[in-house]
Parts: C-alpha cells; structure tokens; sequence
C-alpha cells in the first residue's frame, strides 16, 4: 500500500510529495528552478535529517509560520 503525503504545493511547479511504499520512503520535489528531484530515505530520522538541511529555520526569520507548516506536514509521514 503505498501512502501519499502533500506537503506543500504553491502552483503545479512549485510543490512537494513524499510517498511511504513500504519501507521506503520517496520525497518527490518539483520547482520551476529545478525541475524534479526525488530522493529515497530508509526511514523517518533519515527523511527528518534531510529536512532541517533543506528547510533551515534561519531562512525563515520572520515566517516562522511557513517553517512550522512545512516541519508538522513532515512529521505527519
């Protein structure tokens, strides 16, 4: 059974998916900057870790509302 997450999702190239299938876990992030990435965690603390590095809180002085968001849409995986 494969379990999807939104996390976040601005406009159809600005958003963020993670999907549990199993013991793996695919966080799927597509930017107009970027295009697609995907990238496999093994497990929560792993997936968590990878978060606080893409989403410093620094970057986020001053919407500190926007940061919370984001980290309690990631820890409802």
């Amino acid at each position: 059974m494969i379990k999807k997450h939104e996390i976040y999702k601005k406009d159809k190239w600005n958003m963020m998916t993670v999907e549990v299938q199993g013991k793996y876990i695919i966080l799927r992030e597509i930017s107009d900057q970027w295009g697609e990435e995907s990238h496999t965690f093994l497990s929560r603390p792993a997936l968590m870790d990878w978060v606080k590095r893409r989403f410093p809180k620094e970057e986020y002085a001053g919407n500190e509302a926007e940061w919370d968001d984001i980290m309690n849409a990631f820890k409802q995986v």
